[in-house]
């Protein structure tokens, strides 16, 4: 049995923005690797030559598989939540969705986004947050969901966080780190997975640089685990993991 990595996000394009670098050195690990996106992005700022926003959903799900691909993730899926309207959601809908792939994948650590909203506070951040820290206590629980599959318990769930802020955008209120990937040899692989996301090109013009600024590491929290232990740095989600 190989080790398995679940990626829990909101929109394309933040699968390579926030965890593009622990999804490339997860694969480079022979790790099996999914990433769950739950909207389609098409919300999104930028338009591209998109003609609706039923056209911009298409692109940008073609532009997600491309980065997923580039970064060597094993698996890529995209749901039909609302971008832009996840907040208004019913916690246990989402959450139990999230708690039938959990269950379904057996993944043995999860990531996804701090309750802060991520760089730039989206709400949608925090929804996903929330109900993918959910259903990772409930998708083990034997009397949640009792419909949706035999109970799993991920070993790990780690928030990404940071420790540098946007300029000239609302500051969020990041969780202090307790593990720090060094990117170096992923970074380039997380530029041009961005790059791929060419609807977004205004906004990779923006974040490139800071990339290249701060962007040679990852940050992430250890939100839970299955096994009581203290707080302390590491630079390996895995260590220690239990196949």
């Amino acid at each position: 049995m190989s080790l398995r990595l679940l990626c829990v996000i909101a929109h394309p394009d933040d699968e390579c923005f926030a965890f593009g670098g622990a999804l490339a050195l997860a694969a480079d690990r022979g790790i099996e690797t999914t990433v769950l996106c739950l909207t389609d992005g098409q919300a999104a700022k930028n338009r591209g030559d998109s003609t609706s926003s039923a056209d911009l959903g298409q692109m940008r799900r073609a532009e997600f598989h491309i980065s997923c691909k580039i970064l060597g993730v094993t698996h890529a899926q995209l749901l039909d939540y609302q971008d832009g309207q996840l907040e208004h959601e019913p916690l246990s809908k989402v959450a139990g969705d999230l708690v039938h792939y959990i269950r379904t994948l057996k993944p043995h650590v999860i990531l996804t986004f701090g309750a802060d909203g991520a760089a730039n506070t989206h709400p949608d951040h925090t929804t996903v947050s929330l109900a993918a820290t959910a259903a990772f206590h409930w998708a083990g629980a034997a009397k949640r969901f009792t419909a949706l599959g035999t109970p799993w318990q991920a070993q790990r769930l780690f928030h990404q966080t940071t420790d540098f802020f946007l300029p000239d955008r609302p500051q969020p209120l990041p969780a202090p780190w307790t593990l720090t990937l060094d990117i170096r040899s992923a970074f380039d692989r997380k530029v041009a997975a961005f790059r791929a996301h060419t609807s977004q090109a205004p906004l990779a013009q923006f974040a490139i640089p800071l990339f290249e600024q701060h962007g040679r590491h990852e940050l992430y929290t250890l939100i839970a685990a299955a096994a009581p232990q203290p707080a302390a740095q590491s630079t390996d989600m895995f260590e220690g993991i239990v196949e």
